[in-house]
This record gives structure tokens, sequence and C-alpha cells, in this order.
């Protein structure tokens, strides 16, 4: 074997293979992250697809490392690596993509009229309860919400009760009926004149 040939061959297997496989891990760990995703918010038909794509991609990988008659310590980093990166990638699709619904609860000591009028006008569907807290009366508000108009609706609620306190948890399933129909277009202003703004 040339110089030249045995050059290109540790080229290969010492840069071009570590890199397909850390590019191959990124991409089927995203994938693996995207299909538990689906699962959860009950998209069961989509899973399986990526579910197979994702194995698919692991098992080349997988195949590249455990051929030869030697250890490639590049390969073995490369996989890890792709591995860690492809967590990161996932979560970072996941927040992307912004798929299902969620819940959002707002515990207030304010008079939360206004928040709940502009809520409403905004689009969303809420139910509001008195309550009692370890200080006094309060007022407690639920919503069932996109994950993409978690931004907007948290933006209302820190205008109107800037010191409200509120939780966020993802929802499985929700009955439609209990979320209106919303026209995307329709937009409330999240600007308003300091003196309506009140503190919780």
């Amino acid at each position: 074997m040339g110089i030249a040939a045995l050059l290109d061959l540790n080229v290969y297997v010492w840069v071009i293979l570590p890199v397909l496989i850390f590019l191959g891990r990124i991409l089927d760990v995203s994938l693996g992250t995207i299909r538990i995703i689906f699962i959860a918010r009950n998209l069961r038909y989509i899973a399986p697809i990526i579910g197979f794509f994702e194995v698919m991609i692991w098992l080349l990988a997988v195949r590249q490392i455990m051929q030869g008659d030697h250890i490639n310590v590049a390969c073995f980093v490369a996989y890890s690596a792709g591995f860690a990166s492809g967590t990161y990638v996932g979560m970072y699709l996941e927040n992307l993509l912004s798929i299902g619904k969620v819940l959002i609860r707002v515990i207030t000591r304010n008079d939360s009229k206004e928040l709940v009028d502009c809520l409403k006008a905004a689009g969303f569907g809420l139910t509001c309860v008195g309550a009692e807290g370890s200080t006094g009366p309060v007022n407690l508000i639920f919503s069932v919400v996109e994950r993409h108009d978690i931004s907007r609706i948290i933006k209302i609620i820190e205008q109107f009760s800037p010191h409200a306190f509120y939780t966020i948890e993802d929802v499985r399933f929700v009955s439609e009926s209990v979320c209106p129909f919303r026209v995307k277009e329709s937009r409330m202003p999240l600007w308003l004149p300091n003196s309506r703004r009140r503190a919780a």
C-alpha cells in the first residue's frame, strides 16, 4: 500500500468516519427525543415512523464502530459526543416545535377582573374561582393553551399582575369543547398605560 493510500485510509478512519458517527448520533438522538415527545403528546401514528429511522441510523453508527480488528478511540469519542450533542439538539427542537397544550395556573391577590378580561379578549379560554391563601383571599385562574402561546399569556399575566404566582404543566389530553376556537389574526395589544397596571 502506497503512502498516499495509507494517508487517505488514516484520514477516513480517524477523521471522516468519526465525523459521520458524530453527525449520525446527533440525528438519531434528536429523533429519539422528538419520538418521546410525540408519545407524550398522544401522537401515536407519527412516533413509530420516527422510531424506525432512529434505530436504523443507530445501527449504522454502531456497525461502523464495531467493525475492524482495532479499537478506534476517535469513533468512541465521536459516538459519546454525538449522544450528548443530540440530547441538546433534541431539547432545542422540542422548544422550537412547541407541540401540545399546557395548563397555566395563576394565583393572584389582586382583583383579577382586568386580567381575566384581557385573557378573554386575547381568545384564551379560562376558569376563575375564588380561593383562600395563607395570607388571605386569592383568585385562582386556570387556562389550557397551546405551548406556542405560553409567552403571550405570560406577558399578559406579568402586565396586569406582575407579582402573581403561576405554574405551567404539560397536558396529555384536552377535550376540545373546553377550548374555544380562536382566530389567529385576532391579537390584543400587550401594552397598556401604566395607570392600568396593578401589582399583585
